[in-house]
């Protein structure tokens, strides 16, 4: 876990904040699944791509502030799953 890294008195801040983000992504993928509705499932989707943003921008600010961790596995992880939500976005809205 990445935010392990940060400072303790960041724990109540941009970590947990991080955390939340990270844990919406598949939290709203998996309740879209379950609603069984294709425009409700979709719209779940978005809301985790939209998760995805904001912990991509969390990202940056953390990147920015602690210049002594490495994020590199993070941003990759990020940008394949925002990839692989996109792209099950758009195949599902061709349907």
């Amino acid at each position: 876990m990445l935010t392990k890294d940060f400072p303790q008195h960041e724990v109540y801040g941009l970590a947990s904040q991080m955390r939340r983000a990270a844990v919406s992504i598949p939290s709203n993928i998996a309740e879209g699944y379950s609603r069984k509705n294709l425009k409700e499932y979709l719209q779940f989707l978005r809301i985790a791509y939209g998760s995805g943003a904001e912990l991509e921008t969390q990202v940056i600010i953390a990147k920015d502030l602690y210049k002594n961790i490495n994020f590199e596995q993070v941003e990759l992880l990020l940008e394949e799953i925002s990839k692989m939500l996109n792209a099950l976005i758009r195949k599902l809205e061709n349907n």
